[in-house]
């Protein structure tokens, strides 16, 4: 059984940082491959940003290119997300997830194996 714990999201104002980070127990971390999902107030979830087992692949929603970094340190079996310059629209509560599929699976949609409970992350304008 996989368990993933998120933290790291608060209140800040648009124009600012946040880093969450999603640490996970379970040997199989290091061969799953990992992703960052938001669901916003009466929105359906959205994939936000997965990355391969390696670390060497990634992809990302087109609303946050150029402003999120999703990256995993496999050694303290810990996933993160950097998000800089953040809009009111990234508003959402934000969760983890993995599974054993292959990155292009979730990208097309496919629903990771287990999920964490989220962490809220509120930007103001």
């Amino acid at each position: 059984q996989v368990q993933l714990v998120e933290s790291g999201g608060g209140l800040v104002q648009a124009g600012g940082s946040l880093r969450l980070s999603c640490a996970a127990s379970g040997s199989i971390f290091s061969r799953n491959t990992m992703g960052w999902y938001r669901q916003a107030p009466g929105k359906e979830r959205e994939l936000v940003a997965v990355i391969s087992a390696s670390g060497g692949s990634t992809t990302y929603a087109n609303s946050v290119k150029g402003r999120f970094t999703i990256f995993r340190d496999n050694a303290k079996n810990t996933m993160y997300l950097q998000m800089i310059s953040l809009i009111p629209e990234d508003t959402a509560m934000y969760y983890c997830a993995t599974g054993l599929g292959s990155l292009s699976s979730y990208v097309s949609g496919s629903r990771m194996n287990y999920w964490g409970k989220g962490t809220l992350v509120t930007v103001s304008s």
